[in-house]
């Protein structure tokens, strides 16, 4: 029996082309836990603490539970996460201002994906996912870090986006 079960597990080591290009790396692992089912666990990161001079730093922890339409590793699956957020960064709809947020979140979502074996040790996996984000911050504007908000503890905002993405270059470990 465990022979068996070491011969159906097979555990991928993942790196995000897209993101890394971009200097964004979302690296993560994904591993058998079922007939058609695997576990993902996968985090996205900008370390940079401020792009012309505007706060860019997040990270973006997502656990997700995937099922496989086909076999595992081959073909399209659908998955499910709940994920947590930190960040130092300016909203989208900031831009143009020279306020920025602090603070922490949960995103809840969907995923939709497609894998490919390249050979025996290679697959791309090419997704895309998103759903509701939910963030709890303070409000500062930029240089003086004065609250813009006037919030007494945190300020909460909420949207319904897509917030990953990407082509997976995954490795087989053995």
């Amino acid at each position: 029996m465990l022979y068996s079960m070491h011969l159906q597990s097979q555990t991928y080591v993942k790196v995000n082309t897209l993101t890394t290009l971009l200097t964004i790396p979302n690296v993560g692992i994904e591993t058998s836990i079922g007939e058609k089912s695997t576990f993902q666990f996968d985090i996205t990161a900008s370390f940079w603490k401020s792009i012309k001079g505007k706060p860019s730093q997040f990270y973006i922890f997502i656990p997700e539970y995937r099922y496989h339409f086909n076999e595992k590793y081959q073909g399209f699956y659908v998955g499910a996460h709940v994920g947590f957020t930190l960040f130092n960064f300016q909203k989208w709809n900031y831009l143009n201002t020279n306020l920025y947020e602090k603070g922490l979140g949960y995103v809840m979502g969907v995923t939709i994906g497609y894998q490919t074996k390249i050979n025996d040790r290679f697959l791309f996996d090419v997704f895309l996912g998103g759903g509701n984000s939910q963030g709890f911050y303070k409000g500062y504007t930029i240089g003086s870090d004065i609250r813009y908000d006037n919030a007494e503890n945190y300020n909460k905002s909420g949207e319904w986006l897509p917030y990953r993405g990407g082509v997976m270059l995954s490795y087989r470990i053995k």
